[in-house]
């Protein structure tokens, strides 16, 4: 597996999943709120890691820009993974994650770009380890 990618087992896809987090899963927020996660953790378990996905709700704008903060959230993820994978893996923890993005729409952010999700991602993975 690739240090940097983001393999197709390492993505929530199932309806059930979303709905598992969403209902058992904490909240955490970027400083600025503009990006938050739920996050849920699951102990017993044969397998450990981090699964993740980006979910961006109909009213934030287009699907051009849905895919487009979607994609930048992933890609901020992947880049930054090794935060959470390490710790997950050292402790045998399934680390569930679903990215939102909060106040971030198409209406007050015409263009965005990597370099003002990035930040936040981080921000988030890192508080998500301190609480592992």
């Amino acid at each position: 597996m690739k240090r940097f990618g983001l393999s197709a087992n390492e993505r929530i896809k199932s309806r059930k999943e979303f709905e598992e987090i969403f209902l058992n899963g904490k909240t955490i927020f970027s400083s600025d709120k503009k990006i938050k996660a739920t996050y849920l953790i699951v102990k017993k378990s044969d397998k450990s890691g981090v699964v993740i996905s980006a979910a961006v709700f109909k009213k934030a704008g287009s699907a051009v820009w849905r895919n487009r903060i979607k994609r930048l959230i992933k890609e901020a993820y992947r880049l930054n993974k090794e935060v959470l994978k390490g710790t997950a893996m050292e402790r045998g923890l399934i680390l569930k994650l679903v990215f939102v993005p909060n106040t971030l729409n198409e209406k007050k952010n015409k263009k965005i770009y990597l370099s003002e999700v990035m930040p936040r991602v981080e921000e988030i993975l890192l508080r998500i380890k301190d609480k592992l």
